[in-house]
C-alpha cells in the first residue's frame, strides 16, 4: 500500500520546446532545484526545432535519468506536443502532470505547493506568475472570463506585485504557461484540442472544466517567473494574428450558444477592425493579411498549423 502511495506522487513536468536553446537549461535546473525534485521527472518534448536546441538538450541531459527529450518530426503544435508528454507520462505511470512553458524558471517550493494544493481542493491549479526581468511586476495571478463574450482576463497583469494576490481562490481561466493537473482530470476532461496549434487551447480546455464542473485553483504561495513570449517572440507577428483570430472564433463557436456566438461576432468585428487600423498605422500590413486568411480557414474548417507559419 506504501508502495502505491509513493506512485501517486509521481510528477511529470511537461515542457514543449521549439527553437528554446536559449531559455532550455535555466527552466530545467530551476525544475531540478525543486523541493520535491525526486518525485519530478522532467519530459521535454520538442517541436522538431531549427536551432540546434534539441541537439544541445541531448548533450546536455541525456545521461539524466530525470530528464526524458522526445524528438518530434515536425512541428506539430503547443496542443499536440503537450499531448505527446501527457500520453508518455500516463503509459510510464505517472499520476501528475505539470504543464510548464519552457521559458519560465519556478521557485524551489512551486511544485510541492501546487501539489499540495490539488490534494486541498481536486482542482486544476495554476500559480502566480510574475515576469522574469521584472519579478515585483505581476504577469498573471489566476483568470477569469467577461460576463458577456467571455474573454480571458489574467488578473493583476502588469501590476506591482503588493501583496494584493496574496490569498488562494478558485478561478475560472487556467493560463496555459503553468498549470497542474491529476490523471483524474485529464480523465474527465480529455487532452488539450489539437486543432488549435498554438493559442487559446488554455482557454477552450477552461472553458471546457466549466461545463464538466472542474475547478480551478490559484494557489498563491507557488511562483513561476516567465520570460514573456520567449517561445513566440511577441504577440503582433502574422503568425500570431492568424492564430489568435482563427482559434478565438473556433473556441467561442465551440463553446457559446447561437446567440451567444452572434453577440460574440459583433464584437471579434469590432476588435479585428480596430487592430487593422493600429497595423495599418505601424506599417504592419502583414498581420491584415493573415487575419483575413484566418477567417477564410475558419469559414472553411481548417485547422492546425498556419501555412504560411514562420514560428
Amino acid at each position: 500500500m506504501k508502495r502505491k502511495g509513493l506512485n501517486m506522487e509521481k510528477i511529470s513536468v511537461i515542457l514543449v520546446n521549439y527553437n528554446g536553446k536559449k531559455y532550455n537549461d535555466k527552466c530545467i535546473e530551476s525544475i531540478l532545484r525543486s523541493t520535491i525534485s525526486s518525485k519530478l521527472q522532467i519530459v521535454v518534448v520538442d517541436n522538431a526545432s531549427t536551432d540546434n536546441s534539441l541537439q544541445l538538450l541531448q548533450d546536455r541531459w541525456r545521461e539524466n535519468n530525470q530528464v526524458t527529450i522526445i524528438p518530434l518530426d515536425k512541428n506539430y503544435g503547443f496542443s499536440e506536443a503537450n499531448n505527446v508528454g501527457i500520453k508518455w507520462s500516463e503509459e510510464n505511470g505517472y499520476e501528475y502532470f505539470f504543464i510548464l512553458n519552457n521559458d519560465t524558471e519556478i521557485r524551489k517550493d512551486t511544485v510541492e505547493k501546487m501539489l499540495d494544493s490539488h490534494k486541498e481542493t481536486g482542482a486544476i491549479v495554476v500559480p502566480k506568475i510574475v515576469y522574469a526581468d521584472k519579478p515585483d511586476t505581476i504577469w498573471y495571478a489566476g483568470g477569469y472570463f467577461s460576463k458577456v463574450i467571455w474573454k480571458p482576463l489574467p488578473r493583476g497583469m502588469n501590476q506591482k506585485d503588493a501583496g494584493q494576490y496574496n490569498r488562494s481562490e478558485q478561478c475560472s481561466f487556467a493560463n496555459g504557461c503553468s498549470l497542474f493537473m491529476s490523471k483524474e482530470i485529464i480523465q474527465k476532461l480529455g487532452i488539450l484540442d489539437e486543432k488549435f496549434f498554438l493559442y487559446y487551447e488554455d482557454v477552450e480546455y477552461s472553458l471546457r472544466a466549466r461545463k464538466k464542473q472542474v475547478t480551478i485553483w490559484y494557489c498563491a504561495e507557488a511562483l513561476v517567473y516567465h520570460k514573456v513570449n520567449g517561445a513566440t517572440f511577441g504577440n503582433e507577428r502574422p503568425d500570431s494574428a492568424y492564430y489568435i483570430a482563427r482559434n478565438w472564433l473556433i473556441c467561442n463557436q465551440k463553446w457559446m450558444s447561437k446567440g451567444r456566438f452572434a453577440l460574440f461576432l459583433c464584437y471579434f468585428v469590432f476588435n479585428r477592425v480596430a487592430w487593422i487600423m493600429i497595423w495599418i498605422v505601424r506599417g504592419q500590413l502583414p498581420n491584415i493579411f493573415s487575419t483575413i486568411d484566418a477567417i477564410k480557414d475558419y469559414k472553411r474548417d481548417l485547422f492546425g498549423q498556419y501555412p504560411k507559419n514562420s514560428l
